[in-house]
């Protein structure tokens, strides 16, 4: 949590400085206009779009809960992949909820050309597309979503079994379920709500392209994806509290040898120090067992408390 890996945090401060530039140029310049991704049959549809169209976002909450699902699952995910890894995935995701998005623009595009000019071919739709380029021109794409969804599912396959507390369930989900509940919200809204502005098909496309990669690495053991990345990653957090906790140890013993020798005892220190021990070591087992999340905010707090007293 206080110590963003440098990918994310990068991303995060990138996103961020893009939105105030939108706010500040607004008035003269519509940068999601120009970054945004359009409509690959409209006039002003780049190929530099895919990419760009990532960075810009909407609104203020349509910036915060992308930004917000990046902080919460893209700092664990990069810690295991490494930022290389993790910076290609994210963009790979982010394009291939670009290309999704196309083909859907592509496939509304036809059904409503040919409601007006039944059985229309690539031409007569090619020509149709030029008679309405300036409406076609207001078809644009912006927003992290289709990366952060690829971000999502690579949580929930290299933690499937991991407990994680997700508004607005009132207990602990793991996290595979939480992907597959996900993934089918969007496809019933993609269905049922397909005029309601929001770019089902780009999150599910990121979800999509992440997938086949994930499955692609784990086949090739070469790639690094590594089957056992998050297992590491917990037991490395594990690891090192267990050496703080044999540091207190060697503390305690030297403490003893110095009682023993006619140093005057200090009692309640050392009952206070085996208390705290008791507690760690509590709360660790219960990390191994149940995950990081399932602990409560006293227990996590007791845990960083813990952690800068080394």
């Amino acid at each position: 949590m206080f110590n963003i890996p440098k990918i994310t945090k990068n991303l995060l401060i990138i996103n961020v400085i893009v939105y105030l530039a939108t706010l500040v140029m607004w008035r003269g310049l519509d940068l999601n206009d120009v970054f945004g991704l359009h409509f690959f049959l409209a006039p002003d549809f780049h190929i530099y779009q895919f990419f760009t169209y990532m960075f810009m976002h909407a609104g203020f909450m349509h910036l915060f809960l992308n930004m917000f699902a990046l902080w919460m699952f893209g700092c664990v995910v990069e810690n295991v992949w490494g930022p290389k890894k993790f910076l290609f995935y994210y963009i790979a995701c982010g394009v291939g909820a670009g290309l999704f998005q196309e083909l859907a623009q592509f496939v509304q595009f036809h059904v409503i050309a040919a409601q007006q000019v039944p059985g229309i071919g690539m031409f007569e739709l090619l020509q149709v597309a030029e008679a309405n380029a300036e409406g076609l021109n207001t078809w644009t794409t912006v927003g992290a979503s289709g990366a952060v969804y690829g971000i999502l599912l690579a949580f929930g396959m290299i933690f499937p079994e991991q407990r994680i507390f997700i508004f607005p369930f009132p207990f602990p989900i793991k996290a595979k379920w939480f992907v597959i509940i996900y993934a089918g919200l969007e496809v019933a809204q993609a269905l049922s709500t397909p005029g309601d502005g929001v770019a089902h098909l780009a999150h599910l496309g990121g979800m999509a392209f992440g997938y086949m990669m994930i499955r692609y690495w784990r086949s090739h053991p070469g790639t690094g994806y590594g089957m056992d990345g998050g297992t590491q990653f917990f037991d490395s957090m594990r690891a090192s509290w267990e050496r703080q906790r044999n540091r207190w140890t060697a503390n305690r013993r030297s403490d003893t040898g110095r009682q023993s020798a006619g140093s005057d005892p200090d009692w309640e220190y050392n009952a206070r120090k085996k208390a705290e021990q008791e507690e760690i070591d509590r709360i660790l087992d219960k990390i191994r067992r149940n995950g990081y999340d399932s602990l409560t905010k006293e227990e996590k707090q007791t845990l960083f408390d813990s952690s800068n007293r080394k």
